[in-house]
């Protein structure tokens, strides 16, 4: 049904586009608190859809074929950002029964029990109990989180309010939430070193995003060359292999990274990036800041509009 509009879009040869898109979890279950995150079976659908209406290839391949004009039509590239550890236990056994490969892009230093500032602002709003709750320390004055509404808008309004915060500072505010109300991070949303060998064993691209995960307009030169080359060497050591691509933290150009991060990327031997920048990449775009989507659809039928949509803006 969709394959003669994508084909249009996106024929094959000089003239092709590739589609990327970007995932971060697929969850077990229906979580009212990550409304964006699609569950098992939403996921399954939307692979077999790709399965059956793209091409998917994976990413490092579909940039080589792309730069020398011999992309197949309908080409398109799965990935995930962070490191989650549902990656390898839920999304992987259906990429693998689907036959479409990803690339995974993982911040290292939340391996092995970590948990990144948004994920412990989720989990501290989830367990505190339905009350007016003060957050003048963070800015937003009393809240009330008698609904999951109530409870959603202050996640957004927390994140918001410390995200382009100094790393360390971020970091420190969101443990202090939790530490105010008695509620310790979660050791067991991100992967394990184990988990990242086995996507790597099975086929499926690894690729830098850090350590720390900063917003690189945030940090000095000196750091964000440090986060950007740690992170490679770590999971080079870990998976035994060059990692070539990388993928800018929260990812919007101008607004989370800038021109020097790009060459960054570059000098540490990058040989392609991803952002979050919308999008379809043609020929001439920029290898190192190619553009991606985030398909929030839950229907077969919007899913299909959206990549069309998406392949419509090209860049």
């Amino acid at each position: 049904m969709l394959r003669v509009p994508l084909s249009m879009l996106s024929p094959q040869g000089r003239r092709a586009r590739l589609t990327i898109l970007a995932y971060h979890r697929v969850l077990a279950d229906p979580d009212p608190l990550r409304p964006e995150d699609p569950v098992a079976e939403t996921f399954r659908w939307q692979m077999r859809l790709l399965a059956r209406e793209m091409n998917p290839l994976p990413l490092d391949e579909a940039i080589e074929r792309l730069q020398q004009g011999r992309l197949p039509a309908r080409a398109v590239a799965v990935t995930f950002d962070d490191g989650y550890a549902d990656n390898a236990e839920i999304a992987l056994p259906i990429l693998r029964e689907e036959g479409v490969p990803a690339t995974f892009f993982i911040a290292t230093g939340y391996l092995n029990g970590g948990c990144m500032f948004n994920d412990m602002l989720i989990e501290t709003v989830r367990q505190i109990p339905s009350m007016a709750v003060d957050l003048t320390p963070e800015g937003l004055g009393t809240r009330s989180l008698d609904s999951v509404a109530q409870r959603r808008a202050t996640i957004h309004a927390l994140i918001g309010a410390l995200k382009y915060r100094p790393l360390a500072e971020r970091s420190r505010c969101a443990e202090a939430l939790g530490a105010r109300f008695g509620i310790a991070p979660p050791g067991d949303l991100m992967m394990t070193d184990a988990q990242v060998r086995e996507l790597a064993d099975a086929g499926m691209g690894i690729g830098g995003h850090t350590v720390l995960h900063p917003i690189l307009v945030e940090t000095d030169a000196a750091t964000a060359q440090q986060e950007i080359a740690e992170g490679k060497a770590e999971l080079e050591a870990l998976v035994g292999r060059p990692v070539r691509l990388f993928a800018y933290p929260n990812g919007r150009p101008g607004k989370d990274y800038a021109p020097e991060h790009v060459e960054m990327v570059r000098a540490n031997g990058f040989d392609a990036a991803v952002s979050t920048m919308a999008g379809a990449a043609g020929r001439d775009t920029d290898p190192l800041q190619l553009p991606r989507f985030t398909p929030w659809d839950r229907t077969p039928l919007r899913f299909g509009l959206r990549l069309a949509r998406n392949l419509a803006s090209a860049h």
